[in-house]
């Protein structure tokens, strides 16, 4: 008999450990959501291990809800297994490709099936400096945006979070879901545009292709990701460590708009 071994959910400990809670915090948080929400409920620290630790990877509607008031971050960004569409592409014509309008969403990074158990020999765990460059068509110049982000390494996975108040483009989360394959670092990326902000709160995704240089310590690459009119972009985009700490002390002190 062969028994699958549950894959971690290190993009869901990435989001706790980027909030500064521990385990037991963030059941707490949890269930003092579920008060507010009017759906009370049980989370416990049990139940977060669980969560973390990929023996369960779906939760119940109360938990899910209580989960996005915590983290700020909608359900299927948090690395659970969920049914989620993929996005389907037209040719828009002129040579290029658009996101049909009806597509969203992007297949949970947990549903991907089981990683290569082999681990990279490098440490990326700490705190980087994201700093990507992106085209407004509306407003015709180029912009950056720029996030402390606190990286998990888990064998050859790397899930990064953006820390609480650590983006330059005022209140706009970001996560990465990352695979190393030697020098070679490629995944997905998602960010929630501040509500108040030009984009209104929307919420974009896309795929990131980055190479290690040498030192470990810095990584450079391209994005792809569909604009607000869902035409297909793409841009560069960079990794710096700062700290390769994931201390309390050090979190709290990266949880700043980068320079």
């Amino acid at each position: 008999m062969t028994t699958t071994a549950a894959v971690p959910n290190d993009l869901l400990r990435a989001v706790r450990i980027g909030l500064r809670m521990s385990q037991d915090d963030f059941a707490k948080a949890l269930r003092r959501a579920g008060e507010e929400l009017g759906e009370p409920n049980d989370a416990s620290k049990r139940l977060v291990q669980r969560w973390e630790s990929g023996t369960s990877k779906t939760p119940r509607g109360v938990y899910a809800r209580a989960l996005e008031r915590v983290t700020g971050r909608p359900i299927e960004a948090l690395g659970f297994s969920l049914p989620v569409p993929t996005p389907r592409v037209r040719t828009d014509g002129k040579g290029g490709h658009d996101m049909e309008p009806s597509a969203s969403g992007v297949g949970s990074a947990a549903g991907r099936g089981r990683l290569d158990a082999q681990a990279t020999e490098a440490t990326f765990s700490g705190v980087w400096l994201s700093r990507y460059e992106f085209f407004s068509s509306g407003r015709d110049d180029s912009f950056e945006g720029k996030h402390y982000v606190v990286v998990v390494q888990h064998g050859n996975r790397l899930t990064a979070q953006s820390l609480p108040g650590a983006s330059s483009n005022l209140d706009s989360p970001l996560a990465l879901d990352l695979t190393v394959d030697r020098n070679v670092v490629t995944g997905t990326w998602v960010e929630q545009t501040a509500a108040d902000g030009y984009y209104n709160g929307a919420r974009y995704h896309g795929a990131v292709q980055l190479l290690v240089d040498p030192t470990g310590r810095r990584m450079t690459g391209k994005w792809v990701g569909f604009g607000k009119d869902f035409d297909v972009n793409t841009g560069p985009w960079e990794l710096r460590l700062v700290d390769g700490s994931t201390s309390k002390a050090t979190l709290a002190r990266y949880s700043v708009p980068p320079e």
